[in-house]
């Protein structure tokens, strides 16, 4: 196996270890023990983004009137938003929601690695199902295996099943995943009794966003045993409140975090984090560790040993913190060393290609400052292909380059 030696391991939520030798399963990776500055490398698992709308990853923010009373007069709100409007000049949904049609492949592309440059290797594309090949062209995990609705107020508009038949689909196997309480009008109010009634809250359930839940419906979430993706980047921006995070932790429920997409929330998950934290500074990092790593496992239902395998999926990250999980708190994307998923290097630092057994066609190199970079697949033909169907360059916050 290849060997690196590291300053902090995190091995689970209750034990870190100091000065450990990682090793890595990997046929892409020659064996051996190989050594470099140990005091400034952390060790983790990779992180998991419970929730993104990959098409929607364009920049900047849209709405002109937020905050909105609900999320939902902001869909209407979007679709003439300037950002929306640059956006449909690469591709406009014709109402199929077919990712696979036209330009949609680039940016749901961008997207993936928005999430990948962040250090997140699995992300819950939050729409319509699509065919198997779509699942399968992205250089990270993207969740296939989940039944979805757009909302109780506006049912399943992007396609899909009705939400009954699509929690039928789950056979309580995976989750079952809708936007709900996403703002603070009686409509929105009303959504969680709408949604009991429907035999729609059940332990697979995954609740995205949940702003105006109040503590007896948090009672029975818990109760239930669903979960609930907490998106603050995006909540603040669109309505102006966010969960109430606070009375989750109280009563155990299973918390997530995701980004939703960069037109309303923050621009990775990394950033997703640290706004969090800055908004709840009495939330330990361990906690928000939790909600992008142990908790997603089990509200995603990821169950997969290829991407549950500590030694096939890492994330090598800067250690700058004496306690691990603040690290979580100060990472930028060129923070990020090494990054491996199901033994496969996706993304780090150059100097580790000596030590790989791969194509070198397969990845691009780039710097970010003095410091350079290699990763899988070739972000920059999708961003050149962008820039000449616009005619000038788009910069995007969340490619490290930029």
């Amino acid at each position: 196996m290849f060997k690196i030696k590291v300053k902090q391991s995190i091995k689970s939520i209750d034990e870190v270890r100091p000065d450990q030798r990682i090793e890595i399963d990997s046929p892409y990776f020659k064996k051996g023990e190989y050594h470099w500055d140990s005091e400034h490398f952390l060790n983790s698992i990779p992180i998991i983004n419970s929730h993104d709308h990959l098409i929607g990853n364009w920049y900047p923010r849209s709405g002109t009137n937020a905050p909105y009373i609900n999320s939902h007069i902001w869909v209407e709100d979007n679709k003439t938003s300037s950002s929306v409007q640059e956006r449909n000049k690469i591709w406009t949904n014709d109402g199929s929601f077919n990712m696979m049609s036209g330009n949609a492949p680039l940016l749901v592309k961008l997207g993936a690695f928005k999430n990948l440059f962040s250090g997140a290797s699995i992300v819950q594309d939050h729409g319509t199902q699509q065919v198997s090949e779509y699942y399968d062209m992205f250089p990270i995990e993207v969740v296939r295996h989940y039944g979805q609705c757009h909302s109780i107020t506006l049912g399943n508009w992007w396609g899909g099943n009705t939400p009954e038949q699509e929690m039928i689909r789950t056979e309580g196997k995976m989750p079952f995943i809708i936007h709900l309480a996403e703002g603070l009008d009686e409509n929105t109010r009303l959504e969680f009794s709408k949604l009991k009634k429907a035999g729609l809250l059940k332990q697979n359930t995954l609740i995205i966003h949940g702003i105006c839940l109040t503590r007896p419906e948090l009672d029975d979430v818990k109760q239930i045993g669903a979960s609930i993706c907490w998106c603050p980047g995006s909540n603040y921006y669109l309505i102006g409140q966010t969960l109430d995070i606070k009375s989750c932790m109280e009563k155990g429920i299973n918390v997530v975090i995701g980004t939703d997409s960069t037109l309303t929330g923050s621009i990775n998950l990394i950033e997703e984090i640290r706004f969090a934290h800055k908004k709840f500074p009495d939330i330990d990092a361990k906690i928000l560790y939790r909600m992008v790593t142990h908790n997603a496992y089990r509200a995603m239902y990821i169950n997969d040993p290829e991407l549950i395998d500590p030694a096939k999926n890492i994330l090598i990250m800067s250690n700058k913190k004496e306690y691990a999980f603040d690290n979580i708190l100060h990472q930028e994307m060129d923070d990020i060393h090494l990054m491996v998923q199901k033994g496969i290097p996706i993304y780090g630092d150059i100097s580790f290609m000596e030590y790989m057994n791969v194509n070198e066609n397969d990845y691009y190199t780039f710097k970010v400052g003095n410091k350079e970079k290699f990763v899988i697949g070739h972000p920059e033909k999708i961003t050149a292909k962008i820039d000449e169907i616009l005619g000038y360059h788009k910069s995007l916050p969340y490619l490290p380059w930029e």
